[in-house]
């Protein structure tokens, strides 16, 4: 084979290349742009209704159990408990499962809330690991349950949790995290709308740079952190820019596990969390879906947009690196432990637009951007490379990103009503660049190599820094 052939084999390589990252980079864009115009104009609607009180008003309140899984979480639990017994609703419980913590998570729980030990039997519906104790308390006529129990992972915890509830509906929501005092009646809200709502989704904020007070945001400000400021941009732009279309026509596909409502039986019908996963969010969500199509149950699966749970993000690098490796492999799992759903027509608009959304731009993203790193090397070693238009698209992809981060991050700053200062303006036009193009980078090179060895780690909680949440 010539010279001549081989240069021109490997010149046509690269148009199909150049096609296929145009036709991906369109298809996400336009994604993004429907997914985050769609996402601000609800963002201001819910908070229109709110102002002109037509947003249903009633006094129903559906009984809730609020499941916290805590591992090594002696730092935060506590502070996640009196968020929770602000909460302004009337009937709800709360139960912290201690999966096995080598810290003092039990400890500063019953010495904080004065707890006592009872004999509680525990139905088993879900398999899980033994409890090793239990505590309750009744703190403001809400009753909070303490279960020690052997290691088994978050989800194994989240099964304990619900095998010990003795409400209809429960929500999990992490131990580092708290909720604002009108959370559960929003989350709440979308049962009392439909009755064939099963699950429903709430909205994630990082809480650093934020004081909270008794379930009120007291002052906001961006995180000093940039790492964890970056993130805020990035926690705005992807909770609009896929949860709030996809809930349109039924196709969400994960619920944070910081924040999620689910209806009990279920659940339980459907077999609960699974403990070997990862991502045992994104896979429950999945089987409901699953679950509710084979059985033809009328179902719905919402998001409440203006239900909002604050949770600290890392403000470490290898920590955000270990929390997007876990996230990456827990995608992984799920799609493909349901990989009928991408294949079957039966499963609709599940399978033709959130399956693909999912497969392409979250579970491939991270390789087709390392191979269009890759691509860009060898075209430039083969002389082929038209810096000026490379130069080009790579500038108005990255403005579009940041410009899509800006006004996903500003319409919930807004809607929220917090009072950004002039320097976090700044600070949040400065960041988005970098954001979109360097902090991207790294995690696309994380998710990258995230799949190898992860069967040696699927129980692991992932160890990160935890810091005191200011909320009293």
């Amino acid at each position: 084979m010539t010279t001549e052939t081989i240069m021109w084999i490997a010149k046509l390589i690269l148009e199909f290349i150049n096609i296929f990252f145009v036709v991906y980079l369109i298809g996400y864009s336009t994604f993004l742009f429907l997914s985050v115009t769609v996402g601000s104009s609800e963002l201001f609607k819910k908070k229109r209704q709110y102002r002109m009180m037509n947003a249903i008003q009633n006094n129903y309140f559906i009984p809730i159990s609020i499941i916290v899984p805590a591992y090594n979480e002696e730092v935060t639990v506590t502070s996640t408990v009196h968020s929770l017994l602000a909460l302004d609703y009337k009937v709800y419980e709360i139960i912290v499962v201690d999966d096995g913590s080598k810290d003092n998570t039990s400890k500063v729980m019953i010495d904080e809330f004065g707890m006592l030990p009872v004999r509680m039997p525990i139905h088993r519906q879900l398999k899980c690991q033994q409890e090793e104790f239990v505590y309750e308390a009744k703190i403001h006529n809400v009753h909070v349950t303490l279960i020690r129990k052997t290691n088994g992972g978050k989800a194994d915890a989240l099964n304990m949790g619900i095998n010990a509830s003795r409400f209809p509906y429960f929500i999990c929501i992490d131990a580092d995290s708290v909720l604002q005092f009108d959370s559960l009646k929003k989350i709440a809200l979308p049962l009392l709308e439909n009755e064939n709502v099963v699950a429903v989704g709430g909205s994630v904020r990082p809480s650093n740079g934020a004081k909270i007070k008794n379930g009120h945001i007291v002052s906001y400000k961006l995180p000093k952190s940039i790492l964890a400021s970056m993130q805020t941009l990035e926690y705005d732009r992807s909770f609009l820019a896929s949860r709030i279309l996809l809930d349109k026509f039924n196709g969400a596909l994960i619920i944070s596990g910081a924040f999620g409502l689910f209806q009990k039986k279920l659940v339980i019908e459907s077999g609960g969390y699974d403990a070997n996963t990862m991502g045992e969010d994104m896979e429950l969500v999945v089987k409901l879906h699953e679950y509710c199509i084979a059985n033809d149950i009328p179902y719905l699966i919402k998001y409440a947009t203006d239900a909002i749970c604050w949770s600290q993000v890392p403000e470490r690098l290898r920590d955000l690196m270990k929390q997007r490796k876990r996230w990456h492999i827990g995608l992984f799992q799920s799609l493909w432990t349901h990989r009928r759903l991408a294949v079957n027509p039966r499963y609709g608009s599940v399978s033709f637009i959130s399956f693909t959304y999912f497969l392409l731009y979250e579970l491939l993203s991270p390789y087709i951007e390392i191979f269009g790193i890759l691509s860009v090397l060898m075209a430039l070693w083969l002389d082929m490379l038209n810096a000026p238009f490379a130069l080009l698209f790579t500038g108005i992809y990255a403005a579009f990103g940041a410009i899509m981060s800006l006004t996903s991050f500003f319409a919930r700053t807004q809607t929220l009503d917090l009072k950004l200062s002039f320097v976090d303006v700044l600070k949040a036009i400065g960041l988005c660049f970098f954001e979109v193009t360097i902090l991207r980078s790294i995690l696309a090179f994380t998710r990258f190599f995230s799949l190898l060895g992860y069967r040696r780690k699927k129980r692991n909680w992932g160890k990160i820094e935890r810091k005191k949440i200011d909320f009293r």
